[in-house]
Parts: C-alpha cells; sequence; structure tokens
C-alpha cells in the first residue's frame, strides 16, 4: 500500500515581503513520501557572537592546476545551490584567470549567497583596481562604500556611472540608493527631491513613498512622513506598521499609534509590536529608530527588491544577493535575515539557513514566522531531535499559537510517534475552534493520517471526512481516505470514486496513480490495474514501491516474466524491511512466485488479503498507546 509521506508538513506560508503573521492555514498536505535532499559540506561551527554572514571558509587545495576543472566544479556546485563549493571554485578559477570578468561574477555570485561578503567585498575591489567592473560588482563597492559612510563617494560613484535619477528612464535600484546617499552627504532637499521624482512612475510609487516617508522622517519632517503612510498601499508589512507607531509618538499621538497596533491581527506573535505596545501603555518613551542613518535606508531598500524578486513565479537568484546585502548595511535588521533564511531554505541549503535562524535568536527575535521556517528547515536537513526541540519551545512561548502545535504534530508523524502527535493536534484544533473552517482542514487532515496510523480509524474517519468537507479538492486527502476504505473492505464504490477523482485533479502525480491501481488489484480488478500502474512507474521508475506492485499486477494477469523483472527493479532500489516493501518477500515471490508466497501468507496468519468488514465494525478502537 502507497501511504502519504510522514515527513514534516509546511506548517506555514512565509511571504517574503515581512508579513506580520503566519496564516493559519497556509499548510501544504503532507505529500506522499519524504523528499531526498541533496547533502552539502558541513557547516563549521560559528562562533558565539560572529555574524552568520561572515563565516570564514577554508580554502581547499585546486582541483586542478588549470581552468577546467575547478571552472566545471563551479558550475555543478551552481546548479546544485551549494553556494559554498561554488565559492571555492569559482575563486580557485578566477586565481587561474584573474581577468575574467565573467569567472568574477560568478565568484562574486557564489561568495554573497554563501555569506561570505568580506570576501565578495574584497574581489569587487580587485575587479575596480583591474579597470573592470560589472553590475554586481559595483552593487557590492557601493554596498561598502554605505556601510562605511562615505557617502560623498557613493554619490560620486552613482553619479560616474551615469545614476542621476531613477524610475521610467534610469534604474530604480541606483536611483534611490543615490537619493538616500545625498541624504547622508547632507543634501536633504536635493534627497527628497529625487525621491518624489521617482514616485512619478505609477507601478512604482508606493515603494518609492515608502523609502521618502523613512527619508522625511529620518530628517524631522514627521507630519509628511505619516501623510505618505496613511496611503493604505504603503507600508502594510511589519516594519511599515513600526514606521507608522513611532511617527505618530513623535507626533503625540499615541492613542492612535495604539488603536492602530490593537488593529494588528496576530500582533501577540511580533515581539517588536507587543514591545511598542507595552511602551505605550506604560507611558514610556518611544523614538524613531528603525531608520537612524541612510546605511539603514539602503538596506531597507535592498530588502523591498530581494522581496520583489523573490516574489516571482520562477524566483530570481539576484532575491538571495539583495537580501545578503541588507544584512550585510544592517546586521540588526531580523526581516532580512529573516528573507535570507526562507531564501536559503526554498533551495535545500538547511545549514546556511540554521545560520541566520541562529543570528535571529541571539538578537532575541524569536518570531513565531522565523521559528516555524527554522523547524521545517531543520526537519529537512534530517536533524529531527533539533526540529523537536523548537517545535516544544515554540509551543512553551506561544501555547495559544494553533501553527506551533500543528509543526509539533507534524515532527512527530515524521518520526513515527503517531500517539503523541494526536494530543498536538487536538491542541491546535481547540484553539482554531472559532476560526473559518478554511483554517481548520489540514489540522483535521493531519491528525486524521495520525489517528489512522495509530489504530483509531473510526476517529481518523472523522477526521478525513471533516477535512473533505471543507477541502473537497484536495487530491491527497481524497486518496488518503479513499484508499483507507478500500484498504480496509469499506465503502468500496465510494472509496474508490474519492481516488478516481483524486486523479481527475492530479493525474500525474505518481503515488496516486499507484493508489488507484493498487485499489483495483485489492478489487481484484486486475487488468484495469494494469494501466495506471504503468503509468505510476513512468512518473518513479525508481521507486521500490510502485515497481513491487507492477510486479505482482503482472503475476496475476499472467505476465510472470514481466512480474520478475519488475521484483529485481524494486530490489534494484535496495528497499528496506522498515519501509513499506519487505525485500524478504520480493525474493520469496521470485524464488517461489506470488500465488505460493499468498498461500503461506494465509496458511501462517500474515495474509494481506481484505478484512472481514463485519468483523471491523464491531472492534473498538484503541487508544493509540
Amino acid at each position: 500500500m502507497t501511504r502519504p509521506n510522514l515527513a514534516l508538513t509546511a506548517t506555514l506560508c512565509a511571504g517574503l515581503l515581512w508579513p506580520l503573521t503566519s496564516p493559519a492555514t497556509a499548510q501544504e498536505p503532507p505529500p506522499p513520501r519524504p523528499e531526498e535532499f541533496q547533502d552539502s559540506d558541513p557547516v563549521p561551527a560559528a562562533e558565539e557572537d560572529a555574524p552568520a554572514e561572515t563565516a570564514a571558509q577554508e580554502e581547499p587545495a585546486p582541483l586542478t592546476k588549470g581552468l577546467a576543472g575547478p571552472f566545471l566544479a563551479a558550475r555543478m556546485a551552481t546548479v546544485l545551490n551549494d553556494y559554498r563549493a561554488a565559492a571555492r571554485y569559482f575563486s580557485q578559477a578566477v586565481a587561474s584567470d584573474p581577468n575574467d570578468l565573467y569567472l568574477q561574477d560568478g565568484a562574486l555570485v557564489a561568495q554573497i549567497s554563501a555569506g561570505d561578503v568580506e570576501r565578495a567585498t574584497e574581489l569587487a575591489g580587485q575587479i575596480a583596481a583591474q579597470g573592470g567592473g560589472t553590475e554586481l560588482s559595483e552593487l557590492v563597492r557601493r554596498v561598502d562604500l554605505a556601510r562605511h559612510g562615505d557617502w560623498t563617494g557613493l554619490v560620486e560613484n552613482l553619479e560616474e556611472s551615469g545614476v542621476e535619477r531613477g524610475g521610467e528612464n534610469g534604474n530604480l535600484l541606483d536611483g534611490m540608493m543615490r537619493a538616500w546617499a545625498l541624504l547622508g552627504a547632507g543634501n536633504a532637499s536635493v534627497a527628497l527631491e529625487s525621491f518624489e521624482e521617482m514616485a512619478n512612475v505609477r507601478d512604482v510609487a508606493p515603494m518609492v513613498h515608502y523609502h521618502l516617508a523613512l527619508a522625511r522622517a529620518m530628517v524631522g519632517d514627521y507630519e509628511g512622513a505619516h501623510k505618505l503612510l496613511s496611503d493604505r498601499r504603503i507600508g502594510e508589512n511589519l516594519l511599515g506598521v513600526i514606521a507608522r507607531v513611532q511617527i505618530l509618538v513623535q507626533l503625540e499621538r499615541r492613542d492612535e499609534a495604539l488603536a492602530l497596533l490593537n488593529d494588528v491581527q496576530g500582533l501577540e506573535t511580533e515581539p517588536q509590536l507587543v514591545d511598542l505596545r507595552e511602551k505605550l501603555q506604560t507611558g514610556e518613551p518611544i523614538a524613531f529608530d528603525l531608520v537612524q542613518t541612510p546605511a539603514d535606508g539602503i538596506a531597507q531598500l535592498l530588502l523591498t527588491f530581494a522581496s520583489a524578486l523573490a516574489a516571482n513565479p520562477d524566483p530570481e537568484p539576484l532575491s538571495l544577493i539583495h537580501a545578503r546585502l541588507a544584512v550585510r548595511l544592517a546586521p540588526e535588521l531580523g526581516a532580512a535575515r529573516l528573507t535570507v533564511a526562507q531564501l536559503l531554505q526554498s533551495r535545500s541549503q538547511f545549514d546556511l539557513a540554521e545560520q541566520e535562524f541562529e543570528a535571529l535568536r541571539r538578537m532575541g527575535e524569536m518570531r513565531p514566522l522565523a521559528e516555524l521556517s527554522r523547524i521545517e528547515a531543520l526537519s529537512q536537513a534530517e536533524r529531527p531531535d533539533e526540529a523537536e526541540s523548537a517545535a516544544l519551545t515554540l509551543t512553551a512561548a506561544y501555547p495559544e499559537l494553533p501553527q506551533a502545535w500543528i509543526a509539533l504534530g507534524d515532527l512527530l508523524r515524521q518520526q513515527q510517534k503517531f500517539s503523541q502527535a494526536v494530543p498536538a493536534y487536538d491542541k491546535a484544533l481547540s484553539l482554531l475552534a472559532d476560526a473559518q473552517p478554511q483554517e481548520k482542514w489540514f489540522a483535521y487532515y493531519a491528525r486524521g493520517i495520525a489517528l489512522e496510523r495509530a489504530g483509531q480509524f473510526k476517529r481518523a474517519e472523522k477526521d478525513l471526512l471533516a477535512a473533505i468537507e471543507i477541502q473537497p479538492e484536495e487530491p491527497s486527502l481524497l486518496n488518503y481516505l479513499g484508499y483507507s476504505w478500500i484498504d480496509r473492505n469499506e465503502n468500496l464504490d465510494r472509496g474508490l470514486e474519492l481516488i478516481r477523482k483524486a486523479v481527475e485533479l492530479s493525474p500525474d502525480d505518481g503515488y496516486i496513480l499507484d493508489s488507484l491501481a493498487w485499489a483495483y488489484y485489492r478489487l481484484g480488478r486486475y487488468e484495469e490495474a494494469i494501466d495506471p500502474m504503468e503509468k505510476a512507474v513512468a512518473s518513479m521508475s525508481s521507486d521500490p514501491v510502485v515497481n513491487d506492485h507492477l510486479g505482482d499486477i503482472y503475476w496475476k494477469v499472467g505476465r510472470q516474466r514481466e512480474a520478475e523483472v519488475q521484483w529485481r527493479r524494486a530490489l534494484s532500489f535496495e528497499p528496506t524491511e522498515s519501509g513499506e516493501v519487505d525485500p524478504e518477500r520480493i525474493r520469496a515471490k521470485l524464488d517461489r512466485g506470488l500465488d505460493t508466497v499468498l498461500k503461506e501468507e494465509e496458511a501462517s496468519g500474515e495474509t494481506a488479503e481484505l478484512p472481514d468488514p463485519k468483523a471491523e465494525a464491531n472492534a473498538e478502537p484503541s487508544n493509540g498507546d
């Protein structure tokens, strides 16, 4: 039988535009089996106080004395998103050909992506000294000028490159960076005029107005800043809310600031907003410190672009570059570190992501969104003990957060601790009692899986039906309940109907095709099972389960030689006894044939035949313990 995956499910929808709250029901259903992730080089232990982005990397011995080896290795590492390896090999390639801008740019991308911005800055300086330069190397140099507060130098650098304004006919990033640099150089009026000119381009006006508001607030024009931020299209993210509250306080409108915070959904899960509310309630002074220098403004600018690039259906590689550079300028900007962590996690670089999550914890920013993302990263990096510890810490810190309990339940399911997972889902559903139905379906589904695997099918059935009532078009959910019924010889017609609907909704899902074929097999409809099982094997040719199943089906329709081929293929993928396929059973089928094995199992009481539905109806559900 093909079961849905027991691996951790993503328990949040981590939008990269600094969302205020982690959504209540953005979970994806458990996929059919755990995915395998590409191993990467072990991460060196970071120093307690060392910034994650400057962790040193040891230089390995060159692959070869020439260029080809390091270059090809760098390209392969880049394809695999193994940024540390790519940085090492590109550095070796650059050493072999120090004047090749293509190699230098590749090294910059890899070094920044890996978090070694210090080395990337050195390389960008070398490129400039050679009289060359690329768009990326110049961006790195400009960030370094801003980091050192050389505003005159930054303005000159930009204007030497022809940057006088951004917007319709200019580079928006460079234009806005120039405006912030002008502010730093003491030319406030020209800087504000530059922002206003760029805001004339309608499509980018909200972004520019947000930065213009920050710039006005930094120079003390709180009225102008508040007027800009009053536009609901501007500043609806976490940083924007903080800016509005701090500006209202400077205008002595604390009551409005408190009302603004009280209207924020999920405020209790945002430590920065909770701290602001406490200060407002107790009358403590609140300064405008969100942007204290133009470097802070440029950091937010880079983060804005990183978020926009990451929001594309096919995320741009430069999204991570911009987010890394934002952290370089403002190491304490938690939103930037969280964006870096999420981008690394999306590219299966879990160890690098963990460095950023660790930095967030050291900064005291244990935002639930960050922790939920970290928990998922730890699980996908196959570090279940650390992931479970993090989930327990999160439930202790935020006991009223349903997503924290769902994350804990998912982790316990992943480790096949089904009975222990059920109370976690119980807690989540109790917290979601008054929530909208769409916010509950995944918790019902996940608890249904845990209950079914714990031997409590009647309770599981209720949860799965409740989930289907809310989410009737979810293929994995339909597949799970439909196959469970057929496997137990209950509701056979409806069970097959659910699986067929799942196939219609997801016709290329090999796991669901396997379920349909295996349902036909269990019902003795062997000829009908062939087509969907062959499609399942075509979709998942290296999966031992579907190959074994196809072998059984071939045997039942008299295609014994083909059956033996499929069983041998299943064995070649090295199934284990603890998995869904028993290699010894496959060997027995190869040795004595499926019919003989089934008779032996029936005689020994280990039959895989369908149970008697009447006996099941009279059975009491177990406690799961």
